[in-house]
């Protein structure tokens, strides 16, 4: 097995970027960038933290992530699993990353920078939802900014409904939870459970 072992062999295999791939990062939002995450109802959230690295889903209406200005960014935390995984690695190292998918659209949105989290009442109350607010919210402070091409998402086919994968041939959350728990849960319970479940506790 051949592996790289400098950023000077990863550029000899590679090249360098071309203008276009430096031009369009910012340390600060645009008007065009505000319109992307406006647009986007899904961003993926990487943290690292002492255990490891996390990259964690967040999903809410289309522009859920709030500009507050050209350099901040206000991203709230929903109920969940109560794992807080993301938040726990803040809290130790503030980096963080931002992933922003718009359905139907090839272009991605990407975010680097350092966050906090903010429980100030009033904050987290104006993003409630159903009269739910907010558990808590992440304040970023953008480090760079950047659209990221389509090409991922053409080969994909990520938007494609021909290419939707039916979700029967896939095994479901409570399957897996029966066999990672050693049949300590009932899968078939769980499954059945769940929609009501979540319908309760989506906010």
């Amino acid at each position: 097995m051949t592996t790289l072992t400098s950023v000077s062999e990863l550029e000899a295999l590679y090249g360098l970027p071309g203008e276009t791939s430096l031009v369009k990062e910012l340390d600060h939002l645009i008007p065009e960038y505000e319109t992307l995450i406006a647009a986007s109802p899904f961003v993926a959230l990487a943290t690292a933290g002492p255990e490891g690295l996390d990259c964690s889903p967040r999903g809410d209406v289309p522009g859920f992530v709030r500009v507050r200005d050209d350099r901040t960014l206000l991203l709230p935390d929903r109920r969940g699993n109560n794992r807080a995984d993301s938040l726990k690695n803040v809290l130790r190292d503030d980096r963080v990353g931002l992933l922003f998918l718009i359905p139907g659209s090839g272009t991605t949105l990407r975010v680097n920078g350092r966050a906090t989290i903010s429980v100030e009442p009033d904050l987290c109350a104006s993003f409630a939802m159903e009269g739910r607010p907010a558990r808590s919210v992440l304040v970023i402070a953008i480090e760079a900014v950047y659209f990221q091409c389509a090409r991922a998402i053409v080969r994909s086919e990520l938007w494609n409904p021909d290419r939707q994968v039916d979700p029967k041939s896939l095994p479901t959350p409570g399957r897996i939870l029966e066999t990672t728990s050693r049949r300590g849960i009932d899968g078939e319970a769980y499954d059945a459970e769940w929609p009501s479940r979540a319908k309760a506790t989506m906010w």
